[in-house]
């Protein structure tokens, strides 16, 4: 599943060809993804209008309208967006197509169909963004993501610190295989109770947080099974991974093998070692 290093490599691709493009048209599949497409309002508010911007809060791509309206999409497990020819044949699992107004496509396809498209009218698309980020959690990149505010989120909390990094509602898009890097960089056992962390501790994760997901980043992303940026060209960060996917292989630090266990049923690395408990 697409995280927040990949979503944000998607958005700065887009970045480079949508801004100041008008939608001429818009079509979609006859499939519907985790919630049905909003064919009415793609029509009324996207359709005709020319593209402003692109922004991520999460997980989520905005694509802001110069009219005001907001077009809403969530890759889910497998979802690509790509700036593409017109003439490219369409493949099977296309099921958003925005045409441009200098000849090329932007195409939403979802294998799995988890994604999620949705459309903001110009006139409530304040008030939709505001609730819709009430309900996510603090970004890693922002001001307040902080050893202060992790800390405090951990107090009356029981639950593994990587259920914590994972859990949507605190922390916004770091998924399973982040979760993983970011803390064995910061020696910390993923089984760990959240509550019995110090502060010191919070703020490894914090330094490393934002390290690693810069890094994954600049590598375009992690591509471990089928993500592709907007330009269609894989990421190559799981090149540079230390423990995820590595169980049995030798701990780049000390040596001692890699240890696969499962935590709320994802896969879950850790170095007995380095990360002890």
């Amino acid at each position: 599943m697409p995280e927040l290093p990949e979503v944000e490599v998607t958005r700065r691709g887009l970045l480079e060809q949508l801004p100041g493009r008008t939608v001429t048209a818009v079509s979609w599949s006859a499939h519907r993804l985790r919630s049905a497409i909003p064919h009415q309002l793609l029509r009324e508010e996207i359709a005709g209008q020319q593209i402003r911007t692109v922004d991520r809060r999460a997980k989520y791509l905005l694509v802001r309208m110069a009219s005001g309206a907001v077009l809403v999409i969530h890759l889910g497990m497998t979802g690509k967006l790509g700036v593409i020819e017109r003439q490219t044949a369409p493949h099977k699992h296309d099921h958003l197509l925005l045409e441009l107004d200098n000849g090329l496509d932007l195409r939403f396809n979802d294998s799995r169909r988890f994604g999620v498209v949705l459309v903001w009218l110009a006139e409530k698309a304040a008030q939709c963004e505001e609730n819709f980020s009430l309900k996510e959690g603090l970004e890693p990149f922002g001001d307040d993501f902080t050893a202060k505010t992790l800390h405090a989120l951990a107090q009356h909390r029981r639950i593994p610190v990587k259920a914590l990094l994972m859990t949507s509602r605190l922390i916004a898009g770091i998924g399973n295989i982040y979760a993983n890097e970011i803390l064995f960089a910061a020696r910390i056992h993923p089984l760990t109770p959240a509550n019995q962390l110090p502060p010191a501790a919070w703020r490894l994760v914090v330094k490393e947080t934002r390290r690693i997901l810069q890094q994954a980043i600049d590598a375009g992303g992690s591509t471990i099974s089928d993500f592709l940026g907007a330009s269609g060209h894989p990421g190559y960060f799981q090149l540079q991974l230390a423990v995820y996917g590595r169980k049995d292989s030798p701990c780049l630090r000390c040596g001692q093998p890699i240890v696969k266990t499962t935590l709320a049923g994802r896969a879950t690395f850790h170095c007995p070692a380095c990360q002890h408990g």
